[in-house]
């Protein structure tokens, strides 16, 4: 996309509601477009830019210290080992660093309940929660990566804000760094997903204080786990995020590496009893399944069947495939990602996560392909290059058989899709993570758009909206400059990016799965969160503006 300078882009910034349409949302509320993402400018700090109609507020910021540290946390944001802004004249190095490790909170998961307890014996912690686990860790005793799970009590105050449930699992083991989170009503505990291929997987946790945290990966398998829901029969579906290998002719694309699953338990409310494990299984416009070629990737990177899965207007056939039963091979950990390849199953190019579309009845699940995260990518838009939107649409929840789709193809202003969240029944929000290089490469900052699944994308001129451009904060600007020092042993990311977006009405019984009902953000108690990720580490609750002024009036 064109660049601009400052003073223009203030300008557009300020004439949005004259240069731009508005676009209607949900319940008859407009957002108004965002003209244009925030330009990434050497040692500025940039403030983020919401629609008009929205306005936000930190619940949670990653200086915030948590009411019960342990040896390796402190706060919110940050591990225990360093100071939080770098010191004068303060020197890097592996065993000296100039900051503590951000910690980055990631996917949020808001929950209404009672009678929650935390540290404090004596203290009322209210009845509203955000869950999160978070994605970066520090080195335990053994040489595991340490992660840990905190829990944010909306009603509570500064002193106890934010409780640190847990780090380590009922195996022994340090509970590594977390990425994804949802709520399983039948089981009444978090899941929490864990993106390495190789270490990866899913643990469960409850809610209570301290939490038991269990290893499932004897159960579900190994894999670059981030996006997981629950559908109203309770099986679990995952979405893997596992970059492939770049190819000896395409050096800037990656072969499709990861898959979507879904794990059928044989009893829902006890994960830990072991299930089937599937993968889905994607025909190309041939009818011939679209599959992984060790060794070729070039080949994959250009395949017929890629090329077809990011295809305005073709329906490909899919089913699932078993990758792996408890009752036939055991429970114990075993490669989820290898066996999928095996299985015979689809390769997608980074499906960060997935949610199923409010009012289908869970027919339809909705998920995304973050790309390459390149400008410079050989895949280009045909391929995937840019990533995607896709919808798998089937009879049922727990059908064999179903449909997939291109709703929307990515381009270099559209990319690196991530988190998502539903703003009505036709509505979708993406935010992005494009990542330092891609920043630098389109002068962009992330930005969070809303795609219309009833909207025509194939059609010209038919584009999706801007609700929020990005900034990048101070801390985050300090370690965008600080990122020369990585062969020094600098540890922390630079830009921020946007995660955890989260549009819910805490409803922790089965009826309150996402996706169960249509969404009406801002009334009949559903909230609206998201993380900035990075930097200062903030997570943020939007609000309409016009009900904040209103009650200000009051």
């Amino acid at each position: 996309m064109a660049t601009m300078n400052t003073k223009t882009f203030l300008f557009c910034l300020c004439a949005a509601s004259i240069l731009v349409p508005a676009a209607a949302i949900a319940d008859g509320l407009k957002l108004t477009p965002v003209p244009a993402a925030m330009p990434k400018a050497v040692g500025v700090p940039t403030p983020s830019a919401l629609s008009p109609e929205l306005i936000q507020t930190p619940v949670a910021t990653g200086a915030m210290a948590l009411e019960n540290p342990s040896k390796n946390f402190a706060y919110y944001g940050f591990a225990a080992n360093g100071p939080l802004v770098p010191g004068a004249n303060a020197v890097q190095s592996k065993d000296n660093l100039v900051e503590a490790t951000k910690t980055e909170p990631d996917k949020n998961t808001y929950l209404v309940m009672s009678g929650l307890t935390g540290p404090d014996a004596g203290y009322d912690y209210g009845t509203h929660f955000i869950f999160q686990g978070h994605e970066v860790g520090v080195a335990a005793a053994d040489g595991k990566a340490q992660g840990y799970l905190t829990r944010i009590n909306l009603d509570a105050d500064v002193w106890h804000r934010v409780t640190l449930l847990g780090e380590t699992a009922t195996d022994g083991n340090p509970l590594p760094p977390v990425d994804g989170s949802t709520w399983d009503p039948f089981a009444r505990r978090l899941l929490l997903s864990v993106e390495d291929v190789s270490k990866g997987g899913i643990w469960q946790a409850s809610t209570d204080f301290p939490a038991r945290i269990d290893n499932l990966t004897g159960v579900i398998g190994v894999g670059g786990y981030e996006g997981i829901q629950v559908d109203k029969d309770g099986t679990v579906w995952i979405v893997e995020d596992s970059g492939g290998k770049t190819g000896a002719n395409a050096k800037h694309a990656k072969q499709p590496n990861s898959f979507v699953y879904r794990f059928i338990p044989k009893d829902k409310t006890d994960l830990l009893k072991g299930g089937r494990l599937e993968a889905l299984q994607v025909m190309d416009a041939k009818g011939e399944p679209v599959t992984f070629h060790d060794g070729k990737a070039d080949d994959d990177i250009m395949a017929a069947g890629v090329k077809d899965i990011h295809t305005y207007g073709l329906a490909l056939k899919t089913k699932w495939v078993t990758v792996h039963d408890t009752d036939k091979d055991g429970i114990g950990p075993f490669s989820a990602n290898t066996a999928a390849k095996a299985a015979g199953a689809t390769p997608f190019k980074r499906p960060e996560n997935g949610l199923f579309r409010p009012g289908s009845d869970f027919s339809e699940f909705v998920f995304d392909e973050t790309g390459d995260t390149n400008a410079d990518t050989e895949a280009g838009q045909a391929y995937g290059g840019f990533g995607a939107v896709l919808s798998l649409k089937q009879a049922s929840a727990s059908a064999m058989e179903g449909e997939l789709r291109l709703v929307y193809l990515g381009d270099a202003e559209h990319t690196g899709f991530d988190n998502l969240a539903f703003w009505s029944a036709d509505q979708v929000m993406f935010v992005e993570d494009r990542g330092d290089g891609l920043h630098a490469q389109k002068n962009a900052l992330d930005s969070g758009w809303v795609i219309d699944l009833a909207a025509d994308y194939a059609k010209d001129g038919t584009l999706p909206v801007r609700f929020l451009a990005e900034g990048r904060d101070p801390l985050a600007t300090i370690d965008s400059g600080l990122a020369a020092l990585k062969d020094a042993g600098f540890q922390n990311e630079g830009d921020n990016e946007i995660t955890g977006i989260h549009i819910s009405d805490g409803d922790a019984s089965p009826e309150g799965l996402l996706g169960a009902k249509v969404p009406t953000p801002f009334e009949n108690g559903w909230r609206f969160f998201y993380t900035q990720q990075h930097g200062e580490n903030v997570t943020f609750e939007v609000f309409r503006k016009a009900n904040v002024l209103k009650t200000a009036a009051k």
